[in-house]
């Protein structure tokens, strides 16, 4: 019996972290499906505005070769997700477990023999981290750089 398994994310600058999750998912099932959150759902839910489209989100997430399926994820409601695509496991990273959000997912999964596994946050690298780098780094003045001689 083919075991599918499903892992959300906004997936937005792209990083170590989210290519962890997804390797260590798809080690735990058969076929991958990624849901790659849409910019609307993005800001509603996070309150932030992704800074690569949608678009090239599920191109970059699709091409990886541990994801058999990239769709965009445009229902907040994940069992809403799962009755429009049916899956038997639902990947998320750790920084969830124990959590209000988190022990309220486990128990609507639960009704419908919908296993949570969860995997290490990575901690070093975040979206959110490189996001505020990237907004400190455009804050600072301009320097002009100079190619010569001398």
């Amino acid at each position: 019996m083919m075991r599918i398994g499903y892992a959300a994310g906004a997936f937005d600058l792209f990083h170590v972290g989210h290519l962890n999750i997804l390797q260590m998912a798809k080690s735990r099932c058969d076929y991958l499906i990624a849901g790659v959150v849409s910019d609307e759902l993005c800001l509603r839910t996070k309150g932030v505005q992704p800074i690569v489209p949608l678009r090239e989100r599920l191109e970059i997430v699709g091409s990886l070769a541990c994801v058999d399926e990239a769709i965009a994820e445009t229902n907040v409601d994940r069992v809403k997700t799962w009755q429009e695509i049916r899956f038997d496991v639902f990947f998320k990273g750790d920084d969830w477990r124990g959590t209000e959000k988190g022990e309220a997912l486990e128990r609507r999964f639960a009704e419908i023999d919908v296993d949570v596994e969860y995997f290490p946050y990575t901690v070093h690298t975040s979206s959110t981290k490189l996001r505020a780098a990237l907004q400190a780094l455009s804050a600072r003045p301009s320097q002009e750089i100079r190619v010569g001689r001398g």
